[in-house]
Formats: C-alpha cells, structure tokens, sequence
C-alpha cells in the first residue's frame, strides 16, 4: 500500500526547492511547524485564509507517512457533511483512499451516531433508533403543549424548543432542571412537564434529537468507563476543526475521548503501548480554529474552548497562522482594523503576498433601494468586464433586509439563489414519505405513524386517532399495534378498513426490511429504494396527488419520485446499504449544508450563512447601527464583541474586491426611519475606502454640521449625534452626489409592453433613456437601456415603471 503523498494545493505557500519532501513541499513556516509538531497537544490558531484545510490534511498524512498512527487510529471531526467531505479527499490525494475510508471522518453528530447505534444495547435502546430532526420535534412538543394548555401560560413551541435545545446543549436532563425551576412559578413547573413527557415521549419512540446525539454519547462515556476505553484506546489522535464554534457538550465529548484509560479499564487484546502501570496514556489531540470567526454563541457556541484551550492543556503548543491566500491586502487591512476592537482574541495580523489590491469601494443611498440598485448596477458592471455571477454575493445581517435587494435584483434581471427557503427534505410530500420508512425501521414511532395515518387522505380524523391511541394506552401495546385490532374499535366498516389496509402495508414492508424472515432465516434486507416504492404504491400517495389536476399537486408528485430517484442513488453508492443506514444519512444531511457552487447565479446570503465561503466580489449591506451591530446584540451572548467578529467574518470572504454600503433610511422592525452608519466604519482606515456617496453627504444633523469627506476617505462621524427626519424628497431634489440613481421602489404592470432596440422611454426615477439591447422571452424579457443622466441600466420590462416614448 503506498502512502507517497499526491497533492497540490493553493493554499499554501511558494514551492520549495526541487527534491524536497513532496508532503511538506510549498508550506510557509508557520504552516510547516503546525504539520510537523508532534507533543499532547496542539492549537492552530488559523487566520481566514490561511489555508488550515491544508495544513490539517498534511499533518493527518504526516502521521500515517512516518507509521505513527494506523488509519484506524485517526478520529477527524468537522462541523458539516461538505467540510469532512473535502478533507476526506484531500487526505485520499496525499495518501490514498483506502487509508482515508480507514479512518472517521465525519461530523460530530454522525460520529456519535456511529458510537450510539453500536452500543445503543448498553444504555437500553435498540439500535435502529428514530433521530428526530427540528420539525418532529417541534411536532411532539406541539402535542404536549396542547394538552398541557401551557400555551395559555405564554410558553411557545418554539420558545420550549429552544429552551430545551440549550438545556441539553448543557448537558443538562429533566433532572437537572428540576433542582433548578423555581417551584413557584407556574410557568416554569409547566415547563418542567413538558420536558418530562417530551423526554418519555423520545424514550417510548425509541428515538432521540439532535441535541441528544452527542450528549448520550458524553453519558454513555461518563457512565460506562469499559465502553468509552474501547473508543479512547481506538482513537490514539483526535483532531477537531472549527474548535471555537463548539457547545459545551462537544467540548465535554472531546476531553472524554482524549482522557486516558486507567488500567483497569483497559480493553483485552489492546495493541496501543501501555504505561508502566499498566494505562493508556491519552490521545493527542489537535484543534484548528480562530477566536476571530466565532459567530454561532446564539447556537450555544462557547468562545472560551478555544480561548482557554492553553489553560485546559497547559502544555499545549500553539501555532498562529496569519499568512492570507485568499484576500488582496486591502481587504486585509480592513478586517484586522476592525477586529482589532475586540479583546477576547489572540493577536494576529493577516498579511499577503497578493498585493494591495483594488481599494474597497463604499456607498450610502438615501433608501434600501437605493443601496440596492446601487449593488445591482455594480453586479452588472462587473458582469460585463466579464466576471461570472457566481464569482459574486451579497451579504446581509438579517433576512428581512433582502427584500429591497431581491425586488430590484429582479427588476434587474439579475439571476440570484436565496439559500433559506423550503428545503427539499423539508417539504410536506417528502416529510410523509420519510414518515413511512421511519414508521417500517421503527415501528415504536408514534409521532411517525400519526403523521401519514391520513396522509394521503382516508377517513381517519382526529376522532378515530384518539379511539385509536385509547385502545393502545388502555391494552398496553403500541398504535402500530393497535391498527391491526382496529376492528374491536367499533368504528364505521370504511374507516375500519382503512386503518387494516395501512396496518397490513405497514406491516408487509417492515418485513421487507428486516434482516431475518418470518421463518427465522438471515437475509438480505430489501435495498431501500425497494421499500419506497413498494410503499408509494401500496399507499396511493403519488396517484391522490396526480388524481386532484391541480399544478402544485403534480409538482409535489414529482418532488416524491425525486426521493424515489435518491434513494436508487444510495442503492448505488451502497450495495449494501440498510433503510436504517439511509434513514440516518438522510437526517445528518438534510440540516447540513445548504450552499453549493451555481454557474451564473449571484448568492445571496446572510452573514451567518456566509462563514467558510469565499467569493471574488463581496457586497456587505446594511452596515448601518441596528443592523450591523444589531439592535439585540446588547442582549445577546457575545455582544456587540460577536457582532464585530460577523463584520470581520463578512470582510474576509472577498478575494478581490469588497463594496460596504449602508442606506440612510430603511424599513425595520415594522418602522421606517433614519439609519446611523455603524460604528465599525469608523474603525476602517481613511486611505482604504474609496466612497462613492460618502454617509457624511446624506446625513442630517442636530447641532454642529460635519464636513464631507473627500473621495477616498472614511467618514467621520460621532454614532452618539441624534438625526433629524429625513425629509421625503422627490428623486429630482434629493441630494446631487457621484451616483444619482436613487430609486422609489415603485413597479409597474407593463403587460405586453413591446420594446425593441432604438426606443425612447421614461422611467420614473431614471428619467429618459433610449434601449440598446433586449433578450429573453415573455415575462423574463429584459432591456438594456442608457439613461440620460442615470447610466446603463438592464431593466425587467414586465414590472419596469416604464413607458415608450
């Protein structure tokens, strides 16, 4: 087997001398003390862009080089499906696939999926096991709610979610909550209750959440010593990526696997070296990550893992990585001025050897339209000097500040993806179907089975559910089992037939499923495509959809046959591959990674959404106090402190060029008022931005005026002066600046209004302009058109406020 690494990557540094080791070839230094360092452990405190990926793998590769690890030995945890994709390939190109498949590379919920469902006998539940994903847990809660009438109380199903998100992101239990409520308030005992009936709930359904993934696995580790030394002596070096973005309870998972095993707990048949008193010793570990890009504190992110991390292994070795490979150093400059405010951080200060770069360009419009037809102008600018529209995103704080973005993005006939809207696995169609291959690999889900026993349509409404789940309390078996005696209900013979018909489904695909027969024999369980169809057939759903002629029932018909068509996929890639196996890959993957590269589509995205992506050009919007540091981040873990990291975040994803722009006045939280430029402008050196409508040429104050900035300058400005009203001016008399296509915002429905190349218009705020170019066909028809005094525009011409002159 060879392990001669095969690599070339871009992130790292010039090419070293020929004849030099092919594995550490065109590291820089800092990157080659980090791959070569070998001692307990080790922090690499990773700048943005500063190629950690590479670094990472090649220290992987290094160990299995130099036959001080075996493959099997190696743990390598990510946060998302596509990151421990890419390092997988990366360490298969350096030393081989078949070493890379021989080690666990995976998320941590997947890796602890793997641990529960091999030792899930230990703690008593079966191994085929339900994970419940947001949506059905949000389901179970709603259930309890509604019989508790704790809504009455003012607890929300998404308020107790959260709550008992962050309670288990904790390690805490129903117990632990219970010596910490104050028994006197009786929305927290309502509280109490329905944690308590949700965690009976999981327990009856053999099921568990996304938070308890990792959190069982900490307890199975805690409670269990012989069972986590089997995982402790296996995983000899772990290493974690993203280390400031983990919850106490990853950071609780990772000190077990790394603590060492006392000798009596040591495994029979070990062949890791013992100490002299007859323990393992602990596992090296390696952690990557950066203080600065810590974001996710409302997700339970704790920033001290990694800050402290020299105070929880004191002699741990720690290697900053500040060279940059993707950002010019103007961008540079700017992200280390910003983040320089904050004080919870290593210091650091990026640096490449790419150049100045072009200066950042800055823009204040009068409106949010404004600053948004101002971005879609640059995109198009940029379009024709011929940069792709995938080389581009627009980033936002919140979501609600995309609407003025997207109205005149397409206005502009400029193609764009929103990544947040109803995800494929998400949709009702796919959410019913995945309801019955739950309920066929574990019959014990209740919450499965209620929701496709009417799904499609049969009769059976919540009345018959009731008689249904009473017949099972009263006789003590599981509703499953309870729709095969359906006929002891006395219900009607329709509706009697229904729930025997889908109970004999039911039961003939479970058998499908399983690995033994009805005879008692091994065998080889139906592949899951096989089961989907047989239960797409079998209950109707495709036809139901199809018999209605309605379009969106044909569209939801197709989304199913898609499932259909996945899992066929999976059957390929996994020959061997169980319903259980499918079931569990599809609920790692179907809340993980939402963005992928498009051809010929701008991104837009929040700020949040944008971490670990990188792009050419980068509009950051709405750099504006309230927005950007948010109006709640006063109250919220992290503070303002996070709120700086975001901005820094947003500025390190631009490779070449970077916009800031901000709008004087926008519509937010229900009002429209004037904005204030964020602080963190200020922040920014003078000589980096080159402002084509400086925020000091719009704003209106009390007391004494501020001087205009000159071109290529920062503005000055104190956050703490109080503004007055902007003044609602028509477009022709609001202020004369560099860029003067201040838009209202208004459309208009043009019908079958023809344009052809020659015409004259009018335009309600760009004013006259004649057409240069028209492409596309019926409602997607767009203009190009050269205003008198507003420039080229592209023009949407179904919803132009336009009219041929």
């Amino acid at each position: 087997m060879s392990l001669t690494p095969r690599i070339v990557d871009d992130n790292a540094g010039p090419s070293s001398a020929p004849g030099a080791d092919p594995l550490l070839d065109g590291l820089n230094e800092r990157q080659l003390e980090a791959v070569t360092y070998r001692g307990r452990a080790l922090l690499i405190v990773a700048g943005a862009g500063s190629g950690k990926t590479s670094v990472l793998t090649r220290r992987i590769a290094s160990l299995l080089r130099n036959r001080e690890a075996w493959p099997s030995q190696i743990l390598a945890i990510t946060f998302t499906n596509k990151a421990a994709a890419e390092m997988r390939e990366r360490i298969g190109a350096l030393v081989g696939r078949e070493n890379a498949d021989g080690m666990w590379i995976s998320t941590f919920h997947s890796a602890c999926v793997r641990i529960l469902r091999r030792e899930a006998e230990v703690f008593g539940m079966r191994s085929g096991f339900t994970i419940y994903d947001t949506a059905d847990s949000r389901a179970l809660i709603k259930r309890i709610v509604k019989e508790l009438d704790a809504d009455t109380m003012g607890l929300s199903v998404a308020g107790v979610a959260g709550r008992i998100s962050r309670i288990k992101n904790e390690l805490g239990d129903v117990d632990t909550t219970a010596r910490q409520v104050n028994s006197r308030d009786p929305k927290d005992v309502a509280f109490l209750e329905i944690f308590r009936r949700y965690t009976e709930g999981l327990r009856r359904a053999n099921a568990m959440d996304f938070d308890d993934l990792i959190g069982e696995t900490v307890h199975l580790f805690r409670a269990f010593p012989k069972t986590a030394a089997l995982y402790q002596r296996r995983f000899r070096h772990v290493f974690v990526d993203e280390y400031q973005d983990t919850n106490a309870a990853q950071y609780a998972l990772i000190r077990e696997l790394v603590t060492g095993v006392r000798a009596d707990d040591v495994p029979p048949d070990t062949r890791t070296a013992l100490e002299p008193d007859g323990s393992i010793a602990p596992a090296t570990l390696t952690v990557v990550g950066d203080s600065d890009q810590s974001i996710y504190a409302f997700r339970g992110a704790d920033i001290r893992n990694i800050t402290d991390f020299e105070k929880d292994f004191p002699a741990a070795h720690v290697v900053l990585l500040e060279q940059n490979y993707r950002s010019t150093q103007n961008i540079l400059d700017a992200a280390n001025a910003v983040i320089a405010g904050n004080f919870d951080r290593k210091d650091k200060n990026l640096f490449t050897t790419i150049g100045a770069g072009e200066p950042i360009v800055g823009f204040t419009g009068y409106t949010a339209y404004d600053e948004a037809q101002f971005v879609a102008d640059e995109i198009d600018a940029l379009h024709a000097r011929g940069i792709a529209y995938s080389a581009m995103a627009i980033f936002v704080r919140t979501n609600a500040q995309s609407r003025a973005l997207e109205d005149i993005l397409i206005r502009s006939g400029i193609p764009y993806r929103f990544p947040g809207g109803t995800k494929f696995y998400d949709r009702a169609e796919i959410k019913d179907m995945m309801g019955y291959l739950i309920q066929v690999a574990n019959p014990a889900d209740d919450l499965a089975l209620r929701r496709i026993m009417n799904s499609p349509k049969r009769g059976i409404g919540p009345a018959t559910e009731a008689a249904l789940q009473a017949y099972a309390d009263r006789t003590g078996v599981t509703l499953r089992d309870a729709l095969t005696d359906a006929a002891q209900l006395g219900l009607g013979p329709k509706v009697t037939r229904a729930i025997t018909d889908l109970g004999a489904l039911l039961d003939t695909v479970t058998d499908l499923a399983a690995p033994v027969g009805v005879d008692g024999v091994p065998r080889r369980p139906a592949p899951p495509a096989e089961i989907l169809q047989r239960l797409v057939e079998g209950s109707g759903y495709v036809k139901a959809l199809r018999a209605t002629g309605d379009a969106q029932d044909e569209a939801r018909a197709e989304n199913v046959e898609e499932l259909l068509a996945l899992t066929k996929e999976y059957g390929r890639r996994n020959p061997d591959g169980t319903l259980v196996e499918f079931l569990t890959e599809v609920a790692l993957v179907a809340a993980a990674d939402e963005i992928e590269d498009e051809s010929g589509t701008v991104t837009l995205m929040t700020l949040h959404t944008a971490k670990g992506l990188e792009y050419d050009t980068v509009f950051l919007t709405g750099v504006e106090e309230e927005l950007l540091p948010h109006r709640m981040s006063a109250n919220e873990p992290g503070g303002v402190a996070e709120e700086r990291r975001l901005f820094y975040v947003g500025i390190t994803r631009a490779r070449r060029r970077l916009y800031l722009s901000l709008a004087m006045s926008r519509a937010q939280f229900g009002d429209i008022g004037a904005s204030a430029p964020s602080r963190f402008l200020q922040e920014i050196p003078a000589g980096l931005v080159d402002w084509r409508q400086e925020p000091g040429a719009l704003m209106i104050r009390r007391g004494p005026g501020v001087s205009r900035p000159q071109r290529g300058s920062s503005p000055r400005f104190d956050i703490g002066d109080s503004m007055r009203e902007l003044p609602k001016l028509p477009p022709a008399q609001r202020p004369k600046t560099q860029w003067t296509s201040q838009v209202t915002g208004t459309v208009r429905d043009n019908g079958d209004l023809e344009l052809a190349v020659g015409d004259r218009i009018r335009h309600a705020d760009f004013g006259e302009g004649r057409v240069t170019q028209v492409s596309g066909q019926a409602a997607k028809r767009i203009a190009e058109v050269v205003f008198d005094t507003a420039g080229r525009k592209r023009l949407l011409i179904k919803i132009a406020p336009i009219e041929k002159l």
